[in-house]
């Protein structure tokens, strides 16, 4: 166990150790001024923030992914449609309450509305979609067309919330797909698809088994604009809070309230699984025990990451955002390279980079991934600096990159289709929402106002899962086009040689 332990905390200090680096080199130039109590809590959060990482994913490979395994697999066993649906919701709205990057942009968003309700009604759509993705596998529909009608009914969303004048909350909405599919989500639901695919079986079940991730990003945008649609637009109003609390008062309130809302938010999981577990699975001790340890990794994790973002790293992107907008140009480059350490630190990305590799049989290769990746992430959140500077409506970007992602699929094989639409929750990871998003706040603070903030400085979360889904599905593109001129190539070689340098052995 301990060098389980020591592989997730190394994993971790990877994902985390690129930002440290940026803001220590930045606080030494002339762009970015900290103060010592400022730096030195940012380094302390850094380390409680690697730890934390380190144990929740421990937590998350023990617990979150069997659970799901067990259950879809379990279920499907029962062979009892309405029973594996009714179960898929529940799971799917439990298991986002318990996320703990949509925890952190609930409670930056808690002047607008309760963090409560916007927690609840994106799980409500995340158990609606994983549902229908339930339906996708068992009865084998294709991925492309429920992508088409759902993105479809959410631009039409979109036209209606701004004829309502309800537009300042498109681009939380969108940034609450990018949230919601984090890393206690994702593991669980794609362990769901496997569990259900492999029972149910078929020639395609691994293909069958991607595209839950993709679905479920869907399902928070419709409900966050459909809860949108009953808030007054014009009276909304978002002050930032990201003011620092570092003595042992503010440390200990910090960590009594976020155990309280973790202890609150798995204890409603493990009741469930528990009652599922008697009633149906009937898992060994063994099985069992693993879990419940798996459980203790991941509240303690998400106790240490949750207090640790709010009390380190999301004031030090909110004002390295502030100061790097009195120099528009360096912002700009800056993110760009923000943007690819991230994606290159995200543990995730490198599980795809393999998977895709393996998938394509090498015509992807895994440098050729990790560079359509990087370049694409930080080119998103790069854009949208400059859509912060320019202000203008987040729908410029995200109507095009949708049509391009969607009409793509016309035109590369379904596997890649499934598995760029599911790495857009992979790409917006844990620091995206906790140091990105508040770096684009501050921004926006500093060069349209707070007035600005709903309208410009979010959406930054929905920029960075964008990008995946051109990117990957570019690549394949390039592969089957590379597969189609070889072989054109063989047979023109093969159509065009000398009848006299055939050899006649008779």
């Amino acid at each position: 166990m301990r060098s389980v332990i020591f592989k997730k905390l190394k994993e971790a200090l990877v994902s985390v150790l690129p930002i440290v680096l940026i803001v220590l080199v930045l606080n030494f130039t002339p762009l970015v001024n900290m103060q010592l109590s400022e730096l030195v809590a940012f380094l302390i959060s850094a380390a409680l923030l690697i730890v934390g990482i380190g144990l929740f994913n421990l937590g998350a490979d023990l617990a979150m992914t069997p659970m799901g395994e067990h259950i879809g697999s379990g279920l499907t066993k029962t062979k009892s449609l309405a029973l594996l649906l009714s179960v898929s919701f529940g799971m799917g709205l439990l298991i986002t309450v318990a996320e703990p990057d949509l925890t952190v942009l609930a409670n930056q968003v808690k002047d607008i509305m309760s963090s409560t309700a916007l927690i609840v009604t994106v799980g409500v759509g995340v158990g609606i979609f994983l549902l229908l993705a339930v339906i996708k596998i068992v009865f084998r529909v294709q991925l492309s067309g429920m992508l088409m009608f759902s993105y479809a009914a959410l631009f039409a969303m979109c036209s209606m919330l701004i004829i309502n004048g309800g537009e300042a909350l498109i681009p939380l909405a969108f940034d609450s797909g990018g949230v919601t599919t984090g890393p206690i989500t994702v593991p669980f639901i794609m362990a769901l698809g496997v569990g259900i695919a492999s029972s149910i079986g078929g020639r395609n079940s691994g293909e069958n088994s991607f595209g839950l991730i993709a679905l479920c990003s869907v399902g928070p945008m419709l409900a966050v604009l459909l809860l949108g649609s009953l808030v007054d637009g014009q009276t909304l109003s978002f002050t930032p809070d990201y003011e620092q609390d570092i003595s042992g008062a503010g440390i200990i309130s910090t960590l009594l309230h976020t155990a309280g809302e973790v202890a609150m938010a798995l204890g409603l999981i493990v009741l469930f699984f528990v009652i599922l577990e008697i009633a149906i699975l009937k898992l060994p001790k063994k099985k069992l025990v693993q879990i419940a340890v798996g459980i203790g990794y991941t509240f303690l994790g998400l106790v240490i990451f949750l207090s640790a973002v709010k009390l380190g790293f999301m004031p030090v992107g909110y004002k390295l955002g502030v100061q790097l907008a009195e120099k528009p140009v360096a912002i700009v480059i800056i993110s760009f390279v923000i943007g690819m350490l991230v994606v290159l630190a995200e543990p995730a990305v490198h599980v795809l980079n393999r998977q895709v590799e393996q998938i394509t049989e090498g015509t992807v290769s895994r440098r050729s991934m990790t560079v359509a990746l990087c370049c694409g992430v930080g080119i998103s959140i790069c854009l949208s600096i400059i859509r912060i500077i320019l202000d203008f409506n987040i729908l410029y970007y995200l109507i095009p990159g949708y049509l391009i992602s969607l009409g793509l699929s016309f035109f590369v094989p379904r596997m890649y289709t499934a598995i760029a639409f599911d790495s857009g929750g992979v790409a917006s990871g844990p620091l995206t929402s906790t140091f990105i998003l508040p770096l684009a706040v501050g921004a926006c603070v500093a060069l349209q106002g707070q007035e600005k903030i709903l309208t410009d400085g979010f959406g930054v979360v929905a920029m960075v899962a964008l990008a995946p889904l051109i990117t990957i599905q570019l690549l394949g593109f390039r592969a089957v086009m590379t597969r189609r001129i070889t072989k054109k190539l063989a047979l023109k070689r093969i159509l065009a040689a000398d009848d006299e340098q055939i050899i006649d052995f008779m």
